[in-house]
């Protein structure tokens, strides 16, 4: 969404080519979102995890997260286009495309490259290791980790700029990188797709929505059933909880084997589970950036728990837009918190208010516009 919602926004102000992996279909489907005129190019989706692709990420210039997204495909495509068209700006939505910047910095040595981070993915990968159940995940996160930061340190050395979700992940990249030209551009949400519905009566259900092949998302809802869901059920037997979102893997799957637990898969709308919600729950124990589900879910009248790495990044405060749970005991609180319905009504309030007025994409993009505007003329 926030590739998609970017893209959108520099298209109003610019000539625009969109380039990214996917069906040749979704490629017209997309154009038809996007001003007349904007050129959205599809590149087959990569082969992720292939044999060789494992053994160049360990030995090999670029880790195995880059190597996933790195193709022969995308590489001719970027090519063709550099040859055929003038570019100010080329922006690389992650570090995921660091491969290319080589041919970019080849093909068209005056671009000003800019880099897009959706989070910082060394301290993912370390967190991960963190946490990992097994040895040889510990090692693979740990030592890809430490190959991401050294890829982190030399991209921002070498792009003219870059964007990041947060205060905090500006702070953190800047203390290595003081020359390096770091602005903060956060996700957003569509207030008005997201806006709530009058009337509708509250139900005993939470909601969990995220892509479900996300390990962070995975393990989170797992140690929310597992340890806080069994207390919440003991005092409110008629609560229910749906986990929704794409791709659930077995551990996932398995979950609906639960009192009052199911596991929807992909949804063709995630509004109707927010409509009446009790709340939307945000368990994550590990991951980083800003969370796209709880802005949906303030923007959509909905109260949202959370872990406090799960809001990390936001400017949210407990009990004022959000409320904060890191323990079992303290998820039961926050589920009983939200029984008052005055106090339930305020923070809702606040929640949707913020939402209006820091991360409507719309703002957001306008934001954006300038910034690559003056990056251009640099």
């Amino acid at each position: 969404m926030r590739d998609y919602h970017f893209a959108r926004g520099l298209a109003q102000a610019s000539e625009l080519t969109y380039v990214f992996f996917g069906a040749e279909e979704t490629a017209s489907e997309l154009a038809e979102n996007f001003v007349p005129g904007t050129a959205v190019v599809a590149v087959p989706p990569p082969a992720k995890y292939s044999p060789q692709k494992i053994l160049r990420g360990l030995v090999g210039k670029y880790p195995l997260p880059v190597q996933n997204y790195t193709t022969e495909e995308m590489a001719q495509k970027i090519s063709e286009l550099l040859r055929e068209r003038q570019f100010d700006i080329v922006h690389l939505d992650s570090i995921h495309f660091a491969a290319y910047l080589p041919l970019v910095r080849r093909l068209r040595p005056g671009a000003k490259v800019v880099l897009n981070w959706h989070n910082i993915e060394s301290e993912l990968m370390a967190r991960y290791a963190e946490g990992a159940s097994s040895l040889p995940r510990k090692l693979y996160a740990t030592v890809t980790a430490r190959q991401m930061r050294l890829l982190e340190n030399s991209m921002l050395r070498s792009c003219h700029a870059h964007i990041v979700c947060s205060e905090r992940e500006r702070d953190i990249l800047s203390r290595g990188n003081y020359n390096a030209r770091i602005a903060v551009t956060p996700n957003g949400v569509d207030t008005e797709y997201f806006s709530p519905e009058n009337g509708t009566a509250v139900e005993k259900k939470l909601v969990f929505v995220g892509q479900m092949s996300y390990h962070a998302n995975a393990d989170g809802v797992a140690w929310f059933v597992r340890d806080a869901w069994p207390s919440i059920c003991g005092k409110f037997p008629d609560v229910r909880l749906s986990i929704v979102g794409s791709s659930p893997g077995p551990a996932v799957q398995a979950l609906a084997n639960e009192a009052g637990v199911e596991v929807t898969g992909t949804v063709p709308d995630v509004r109707p589970f927010y409509s009446g919600a009790y709340a939307a729950i945000v368990p994550l124990l590990s991951g980083g950036g800003t969370r796209l589900k709880i802005l949906e879910a303030m923007a959509a009248g909905t109260p949202v728990i959370s872990t406090r790495l799960g809001a990390e990044g936001l400017p949210v405060a407990d009990r004022q837009e959000i409320l904060f749970a890191d323990s079992p005991a303290s998820w039961l609180q926050a589920f009983e918190y939200l029984a008052d319905r005055e106090r339930r009504s305020a923070l809702v309030d606040r929640a949707r208010r913020l939402a209006v007025a820091q991360f409507d994409w719309d703002a957001i993009a306008e934001r954006l516009i300038e910034l690559y505007q003056g990056w251009s003329r640099e």
